[in-house]
């Protein structure tokens, strides 16, 4: 119950900024990458093979999620890791995969 009375208080700028970071996701390509984000730490190049993307658009969308604070970067030697920020966004994302996937 409490959090259908928070989810009537967001308006003006937080409701823009929400639809923001829904339309981020829309994207198949953004949406695939946050996914993998949500499996573990994972490197441009990995992403990139693994989406079958360039690394120059892999890092373009990357930006983008981190913008949106959506997914955070870690440096680990050499790479860069990339991986869901919050356990807010992990559970939006496992939700909505087990919403597609209920039958």
């Amino acid at each position: 119950m409490k959090k259908n009375l928070q989810a009537r208080k967001i308006v003006g700028k937080k409701l823009q900024e929400l639809a923001d970071v829904m339309k981020l996701l829309g994207d198949l390509n953004r949406l695939k990458i946050a996914i993998l984000c949500l499996e573990g730490s994972v490197c441009v190049s990995d992403i990139a093979k693994q989406t079958e993307l360039s690394q120059s658009l892999v890092s373009h969308h990357l930006r983008l999620l981190r913008t949106a604070r959506l997914v955070k970067s870690e440096r680990k030697g050499r790479n860069v890791h990339y991986v869901i920020n919050d356990d807010h966004i992990r559970c939006v994302l496992v939700d909505m995969i087990d919403h597609v996937l209920e039958k």
